[in-house]
């Protein structure tokens, strides 16, 4: 795990905003006289790109599947974005950074967007669990 001062880092977030969204519901109405013994699946990905020297946008993409059974109740997919300028950071660190730190301050918001989307779908209310974005990019370093 790499270590960095983020107080050092001089950073600002330059906007957060939705990307894209979508909602699906494919078995309804006939899902809604089932009983409700639904199984989640939650994909996390996120990527970044640099729109300028020091300005750079990070998409986090959650997509959620709801099933009961073998149907599916609900696909809800997010991907927020966020524009970040960054200086004064180490090479070495900016990928990290940009793979941890800045999806941690997306996360909230894509929860809350996801769950919005649900409600408005009529089906009962999820909370995600936070998600350990270190332990994901050093799964992905692993890989490599």
């Amino acid at each position: 795990m790499l270590n960095y001062n983020v107080n050092e880092i001089k950073f600002q977030i330059q906007r957060i905003y939705v990307k894209d969204i979508s909602f699906e519901t494919p078995n309804t109405p006939q899902v809604f006289n089932k009983d409700w013994d639904s199984n989640l699946t939650l994909n996390i990905h996120t990527k970044h790109s640099q729109l300028s020297i020091k300005i750079f946008e990070v998409v986090l993409s959650l997509t959620v599947t709801s099933y009961l059974n073998e149907e599916i109740a609900f696909l809800c997919e997010v991907k927020q974005a966020g524009i970040f300028n960054i200086y004064s950071i180490n090479k070495l660190y900016l990928e990290h950074f940009l793979s941890t730190y800045c999806p941690n301050i997306l996360f909230p918001y894509a929860s809350e967007c996801i769950n919005n989307l649900i409600i408005r779908g009529s089906f009962p209310q999820i909370n995600l669990a936070p998600i350990n974005f270190d332990k994901i990019f050093n799964e992905q370093c692993q890989k490599k």
